[in-house]
């Protein structure tokens, strides 16, 4: 079952893999008629209520596919503000098609005379809260018919997720949904019938561009509201958790601070002015540290653990106790890892690491990425957290979801890669769920290894990634 935002992400990775919306719309539109077709018979009066977006440009195909019945078009609004490029071709082929298309400027004027049918296309999925003008006038009107009604993906004024209304809403007989059920139609008094529109399975499957859409922002939002995040990391080697913090800050977190040995804090502090140091005693992290971090954990929004910190034994033992005792977000990474399977913690954990680090867990890896898919799913559910397994085709899955990244090249087998990587990952974890943090930081990711390689060739360092990743995230696509 599919949300709305879910639904989304799906068709615009649809595009993305090659089948645009503009197709999907002829299907969606088509899949409409065939269930006015067995609601009426041919020769019956049809009456379309449309919107100015997707959701009436999909109707506007339906119409051209009931040649056979008497339909009228009412479009709610002037054609010059149809919404979308492909709605607007279809309004203008009804146009030429000489279908009776009508646009109504006051919804008051709205006379959907004595129809058999109405098809319901006034709002789609995207649209929430109660219904106002002139969408709340036309739903009055419909149910003053004795019309079969006929909804397309959901009725007008119903949300998708949770099948309620603010208000007023369509009250529906049918609705044909698209590719998958959607939660809240199960909650409605309707036949529903899921339409398969050609939406490919690699849509769901490869993380693309569309997975991007998770991340919009209020423009209300303040300080602090993207995540902040506490980076427990070096004294072996300091340059993995700067690289870490600054990933961070690049994928949008709006604060980071960086926990390390006092030995190595001004070295790490000196990598980025924006990194706050909270150094803590000695040259390593140790178990007497850990009341400590769990204090300063606690003020955070996820942990990343892991980036420099070396595998002596004290180390492991620390991170071992520290999670043991926490309970919130947190990436794990690097030497941290092989103490995964071993910890019983009730934190909510995002695990990177490379195929290497998988065997040490205690999991299985293959050469062929689908071979490899299902070994990763079938290990990150016996863990019960969620796996990014690095690669040519990084894996990610909780058990229950799994998605593959395609992105990145050759050229980030350069140290420092997967430290970025968990940078990345930490700030989308959170605003994200973990399978859509790990999904996102993997693309992003690759992508600004992509961009980096365009400028450096096989030349390129980690922090060029670093600073490819606004860009990876929020930018212009080359698609």
């Amino acid at each position: 079952m599919m949300g709305v935002e879910d639904q989304a992400v799906l068709d615009e990775n649809a595009a993305a893999l090659g089948v645009p919306r503009k197709q999907l719309m002829e299907s969606s539109g088509n899949a409409v008629a065939r269930v006015v077709r067995d609601v009426a018979e041919s020769g019956r009066e049809v009456a379309v209520v449309a919107g100015r977006g997707n959701n009436g440009g999909d109707a506007f195909v339906t119409a051209r596919f009931l040649k056979a019945y008497d339909v009228t078009v009412h479009l709610l609004g002037r054609a010059e503000t149809i919404t979308t490029d492909i709605a607007r071709e279809n309004w203008d082929a009804l146009q030429r098609a000489a279908v009776d298309a009508r646009e109504v400027r006051d919804s008051t004027d709205l006379d959907l005379g004595d129809p058999d049918v109405v098809i319901d296309a006034m709002l789609g999925t995207g649209v929430t809260g109660a219904l106002r003008e002139p969408e709340a006038t036309a739903a009055e009107r419909i149910g003053e018919t004795d019309a079969t009604v006929v909804a397309v993906d959901v009725p007008s004024g119903i949300d998708a997720d949770t099948g309620e209304a603010a208000g007023a809403a369509v009250d529906a007989d049918h609705v044909v949904t698209f590719h998958d059920d959607k939660p809240g139609l199960a909650e409605i008094d309707a036949e529903v019938t899921v339409a398969d529109i050609g939406i490919p399975e690699a849509a769901e499957r490869f993380v693309e561009r569309g997975d991007l859409r998770r991340l919009s922002r209020d423009p209300q939002s303040h300080k602090g509201d993207h995540g902040e995040v506490l980076v427990i990391g070096g004294g072996p080697y300091t340059g993995a958790p700067a690289l870490t913090a600054q990933a961070a800050f690049r994928a949008g977190a709006d604060l980071v601070r960086v926990a390390c040995p006092s030995s190595v804090a001004r070295e790490v502090q000196s990598f980025s002015e924006g990194i706050i140091v909270r150094p803590f005693t000695g040259d390593l992290l140790e178990p007497g540290h850990v009341d400590q971090l769990l204090d300063r954990a606690v003020e955070h929004d996820v942990i990343v653990i892991g980036p420099g910190l070396g595998n002596a034994k004290g180390t492991l033992e620390a991170v071992g106790e520290f999670l043991a005792e926490f309970d919130g977000r947190a990436v794990i990474d690097a030497d941290a890892l092989q103490v995964v399977p071993e910890v019983d913690t009730d934190a909510t954990l995002l695990c990177t690491p490379h195929q290497g680090e998988l065997r040490t867990m205690g999991g299985e890896t293959d050469a062929d990425w689908e071979t490899r898919t299902a070994l990763v799913e079938s290990f990150a559910a016996d863990l019960d957290q969620t796996l990014l397994v690095k690669g040519a085709y990084d894996v990610i899955s909780d058990g229950e979801t799994t998605r593959v990244n395609r992105t990145g090249n050759p050229g980030m087998t350069v140290g420092g890669t997967g430290d970025v990587l968990a940078g990345a990952s930490s700030a989308l974890l959170a605003t994200q769920e973990p399978i859509h943090a790990g999904a996102i930081a993997a693309y992003a990711n690759g992508r600004a290894g992509d961009l980096a390689v365009e400028e450096y060739g096989h030349g390129l360092v980690a922090p060029d990634l670093v600073d490819a990743l606004p860009t990876a995230l929020w930018g212009e696509t080359d698609e």
